[in-house]
């Protein structure tokens, strides 16, 4: 088991860190988020840039989603006695150090060897939950172990066309000690990226992203002969089998047929479809819009966040939040307009790129960190006091009046 740093730490304390140990002692990534994402992009692959940068159509979600950031502006409250911050959670049993999961993203081994491994390990030393993606480059079983016995997890899961691989998925990961299930409900097709169909390239193709499907008895059964002696057969039936446009919301009895383990729905973005998936019993929603890769022209998961919050004040239940977060500001953010946590996506990949494990670790502590100062500096001690009044929108303070 690796050790948990700081679960009910000091995060602020990493900028401390910083400074005393001077140019030589600094992360090995940027602290500067635009400019990790600069050099990262640039470091990659023309085919590993294509696929992690791309948004749907000319990008217009993926811009949306930081523009809504930028529109709320926090209002820092003086005089409060914020000498003792606690950031520590708990969201569907599992207990967290702070607010933040990693989102899952398939296919890392393009921009690092140890791809998913690296992230479960870093994420494991700070304590942060992984949702590890039905997609990535390794089998959700090594995943688990890079992270230890001791390290949260959830996985996430794309329903197949084949029911009984599906609950193939599941069982495995209750096995290797999951303790709840994300379905991806908005990828059931994929959107239009222009920048890989420019270089009509995908990791899928390339034997990367698979090691799920190869790797799964039921899987294996449908084939004529094995994946490594016939890797293309099984990378068409994985194309055939990956995504089903026919689940429905009747699906989700299926799937809890399959577990008891508790069961989120990750890439709602309308008020009508919380209200659906609370009414079909699930524990817990992601508002998401796949980081801007599917719908050109949706709305922002921000702006759809605060939406499905009200809709949901009656009979609420865990609201989760991904697409457009770039630091810890913004998590506090999505936390003032409903969010019990956030996850964090292209960030990790970026330092995962630049710094290996140890590039995840320190986008994670930078992050933490400031989350913890700017939640001190807006006059909070702890995560459930935050709420809509740390919000003003653009910058008008009209409303403080």
């Amino acid at each position: 088991m690796h050790e948990t740093r700081g679960l009910h730490g000091n995060f602020g304390a990493y900028a401390r860190d910083i400074y005393l140990g001077g140019p030589e002692g600094k992360p090995p990534v940027p602290a500067d988020f635009a400019e990790l994402e600069r050099l990262a992009m640039a470091a990659m692959s023309p085919d590993a840039a294509g696929y992690v940068g791309a948004g749907a159509g000319a990008e217009d979600t993926t811009r949306a989603n930081r523009e809504a950031f930028d529109r709320r502006r926090l209002i820092p409250r003086m005089m409060r006695d914020v000498a003792s911050r606690d950031l520590s959670t708990t969201v569907l049993g599992t207990a967290m150090p702070a607010p933040l999961l990693l989102a899952p993203i398939g296919a890392q081994s393009i921009v690092d060897p140890a791809g998913e491994t690296a992230s479960a390990h870093a994420a494991a030393a700070v304590g942060v939950p992984i949702i590890a993606s039905s997609v990535a480059h390794f089998s959700l079983e090594r995943i688990a172990a890079a992270g230890g016995p001791g390290a949260p997890r959830w996985f996430q899961l794309y329903w197949p066309t084949d029911t009984e691989l599906a609950a193939s998925f599941v069982a495995r990961a209750e096995a290797a000690g999951y303790t709840a299930i994300v379905l991806t409900v908005d990828t059931f097709v994929h959107g239009w990226k222009p920048r890989d169909l420019e270089r009509a390239w995908l990791p899928f193709l390339n034997g990367i992203g698979v090691a799920n499907y190869f790797e799964d008895p039921v899987f294996r059964a449908g084939l004529a002969r094995s994946p490594e002696e016939d890797p293309a057969a099984a990378t068409d039936r994985f194309f055939a089998v990956q995504g089903n446009p026919s689940v429905t919301w009747e699906s989700l009895a299926e799937l809890r047929e399959m577990t008891s383990l508790p069961v989120l729905v990750k890439g709602i973005l309308h008020p009508d479809d919380a209200r659906e998936a609370a009414a079909r019993g699930v524990d817990g929603i992601i508002v998401s819009n796949h980081g801007g890769r599917q719908v050109d022209g949706a709305i922002a998961s921000l702006d759809a966040l605060e939406a499905i919050a009200a809709a949901l004040y009656d009979e609420p239940l865990p609201l989760l939040l991904d697409s457009g977060v770039r630091g810890g500001a913004d998590v506090l953010k999505a936390l003032a307009l409903g969010a019990d946590a956030v996850c964090l996506g292209r960030p990790y990949v970026w330092g995962l790129c630049l710094g290996g494990e140890g590039g995840v670790e320190a986008v994670l502590r930078m992050v933490l960190a400031e989350l913890d100062l700017t939640m001190a500096l807006c006059g909070f001690d702890a995560i459930d006091g935050v709420g809509p009044e740390a919000l003003v929108r653009g910058a008008s303070a009209e409303r403080l009046r």
